[in-house]
Parts: structure tokens; C-alpha cells; sequence
């Protein structure tokens, strides 16, 4: 089974991508390490990569036609394709966008000092404002080459908030999620943290009855945060309880 995860800067995709290659024995296939060394090589920051990347579309035509290649060759094996727009080019996949809160996303980034000179930032506020931009620079690229939206959640089978929750629990969700869906699910079933809706969670969680409170609500949704529509009473109700995470529908 192929799995393509993509996601917000800072959501974590690369350490769950560890954690199901050493787990589950999936063969992972990154794109983000191909532009971190293009950037590298060239001197740049990451940032001043995707900017150049506007102006040139060989890269990302290298990168996605790569993707189509590896799927179509190796459809019998378990590989996990992490990687920006591989739903797109990656023919059958159980399709994950990683959600994450803008904040502690840049909180993530600011304190991992393996990133190195090409993404240094001054300050949290700084590493916030970086990653926004980098969000919407990279939407509008796609826009401009594919006509595809990133952030349109209809795209992916699961959309999964990484905000609060250890990465070995995110990686338990979501192959608990992609066994429970099954090859030919389009539902976009959407995950998220009641402490990302505003209602923190009282103790940690354990999954002990189930990870996802039964009940929808209904929310608006953005590059990086989810506002509620209606069921604000359900998130309550699911952080009195425990529960890791409530079921959203798009309103």
C-alpha cells in the first residue's frame, strides 16, 4: 500500500515518517531533503528556494515526475512517499495532510537547530511569519504550474492535526485510519485536537476509548487553523472525556 503525507511546515512529517518506516517496514520516499540540498548547494535559504522555484519549474517537475515513476514501478510495495504534491501524482495512495497549529509550528522549527544557517530565525514571531509566507508562496506556485490547490482539503482521505499529540500516537491514528477506510476511500475524514479548537484537554490522553470523540461538528478551515461552525458543546464535551480528537466536516 502506498501512503503519500503531506502537510503545514513544522507538522511533523518527517518524524512520523520514522516512525512508520521503523514500525510498519515503509520505504520512504522525501522530496523535502531533494530541495533542502538544492537549496544548500546554491547557497540559499529554503525560502529564497521556493522563490526561485517560481521562476523555474524544473525542479518541481523533477521532483513529481519522480513521484509518478517510483508509484507506478513499485505498486506492490509498502512505500510512504513524503512529499508536497504527491497525492496528486502518486495514483492510488491513502492520501494524509498533517495539520498543525501555526504557533507551534514555529515553535518546532525555532528549536530545532538542525535546520541549519538556511532557515535561522530570530525570534518565534520571526519563525511564524517565515512559515506563513513559505505556506502561501508554495500554494500559489502549485496554483501557477498545476492549477491545484494544496490546502484544498477535498484533495487527501485524512487530514490529521499534529498540535498536541506524541508522533508515535499520530502514527498509530493514522494507520488505524487507513485500515479502517480501506483502498478505495475518498472521505476526507478530518481530525482534530479539541485543544486546537480552544478546549484544552484536562489530563493525557490514552486512547483507552478510542481516539476520536463519535460526534461531528462542523468548521470553516484555513491554511492553518479550523474555525468552529457549529458542535462547540461536542469539543467540550470530547476534552472533558479524554478524547484525543473530535471528527470535523467542512461546513
Amino acid at each position: 500500500m502506498h501512503i503519500t503525507l503531506t502537510g503545514n511546515l513544522g507538522s511533523g512529517k518527517s518524524t512520523v515518517c520514522k516512525l512508520l518506516e521503523a514500525k510498519y517496514g515503509y520505504e520512504i520516499f522525501s522530496t523535502g531533503k531533494i530541495i533542502r540540498s538544492i537549496a544548500d548547494d546554491l547557497g540559499i535559504s529554503v525560502l529564497e528556494m521556493n522563490e526561485l522555484m517560481t521562476k523555474d519549474h524544473k525542479y518541481d517537475k523533477m521532483i513529481d515526475n519522480k513521484s509518478t515513476t517510483i508509484s507506478r514501478e513499485n505498486q506492490d510495495k509498502d512505500i510512504l512517499f513524503d512529499s508536497r504534491l504527491a497525492w496528486n501524482f502518486v495514483e492510488k495512495a491513502f492520501k494524509v495532510f498533517l495539520s498543525v497549529d501555526l504557533m507551534e509550528a514555529a515553535r518546532r522549527v525555532y528549536a530545532d537547530a538542525s535546520r541549519g544557517d538556511v532557515e535561522a530565525y530570530q525570534s518565534l514571531e520571526d519563525a511564524a511569519e517565515k512559515l506563513a509566507a513559505r505556506a502561501a508562496n508554495e500554494d500559489a506556485r502549485y496554483e501557477d504550474i498545476y492549477g491545484i490547490h494544496y490546502f484544498d482539503f477535498h484533495n487527501y482521505n485524512l487530514i490529521l492535526d499534529s498540535s498536541f499529540l506524541p508522533a508515535e500516537k499520530i502514527a498509530e491514528v493514522l494507520m488505524e485510519e487507513m485500515k479502517a477506510a480501506g483502498e478505495d476511500d475518498t472521505r476526507g475524514r478530518i481530525l482534530i485536537s479539541p485543544e486546537r479548537l480552544g478546549a484544552p484537554v484536562p489530563a493525557p490522553v490514552t486512547f483507552e476509548h478510542g481516539y476520536a470523540y463519535p460526534e461531528p461538528i462542523r468548521v470553516t478551515a484555513g491554511r492553518n487553523d479550523f474555525t468552529i461552525v457549529s458542535g462547540e458543546d461536542i469539543v467540550k464535551k470530547a476534552a472533558e472525556e479524554g478524547y484525543a480528537y473530535v471528527i470535523a466536516e467542512l461546513a
